[in-house]
């Protein structure tokens, strides 16, 4: 197998395009070598715990309502033709995500980190659920056949923050600067939402390498 470590945060819009994007090419290659692991990067980890009211914080970060607009303009174009049952108007409240993130560490544990992370886009961005809320995480958790009561508990306490934080910051020592960023075979950094083609593309150039 062949690692694919991909760097992602939950809120973050490319990120689900590029994984809905992946998806597919991986759903057309059942065969292909990529073994995946997700890890953290958050877009905001100055953000307060409880988050921002959703267009307050779209306004502060791209300097007012026009600057937001034309943000996120290429973002609802693409959703609009890719993944047209996401409804950005849901979203009410931009979440820290640092206990998301540490929802998807305890479900790499667990053997279901990439349905964690499928849940946790699924949750924010096609139901507009808050998932910086402990009670939210924890019924993901349940959704993905982990136990909710414990994953309850332990977002009651700083398991693992440490940790999450540390792999952050070691992230953007080696260089990420935006997500998504896969790395293939940690050799190999790929940034950005890119097209079903292109790893499809990539899926076949490695199976014809390995199979020498």
């Amino acid at each position: 197998m062949i690692t694919l470590d991909i760097f992602h945060d939950p809120i973050c819009p490319w990120c689900y395009i590029g994984k809905t994007r992946l998806d597919r090419a991986l759903e057309a290659r059942p065969d292909h070598p990529f073994a995946i692991q997700w890890h953290p990067f958050q877009l905001n980890p100055t953000m307060p715990k409880e988050g921002l009211d959703r267009l307050t914080y779209l306004e502060m970060k791209f300097h007012g309502t026009e600057g937001a607009m034309k943000a996120y303009r290429p973002v609802i174009d693409i959703l609009h033709k890719e993944m047209p049952q996401v409804d950005l108007g849901k979203i009410k409240r931009t979440p820290n995500t640092l206990d998301a993130h540490r929802l998807v560490h305890w479900a790499g544990i667990d053997g279901r980190q990439t349905a964690a992370v499928s849940a946790l886009f699924r949750a924010y961005f096609k139901e507009g659920r808050d998932i910086g809320s402990r009670d939210v995480l924890a019924e993901i958790a349940g959704e993905i056949e982990m136990d909710p009561d414990a994953i309850a508990r332990l977002l009651d306490t700083d398991a693992d923050i440490e940790e999450i934080v540390a792999r952050d910051s070691h992230a953007r020592e080696r260089g990420i600067k935006a997500v998504p960023t896969f790395i293939i075979d940690n050799l190999h950094a790929v940034e950005g939402a890119q097209p079903t083609e292109l790893w499809l593309e990539v899926i076949d150039e490695l199976t014809e390498r390995t199979a020498l």
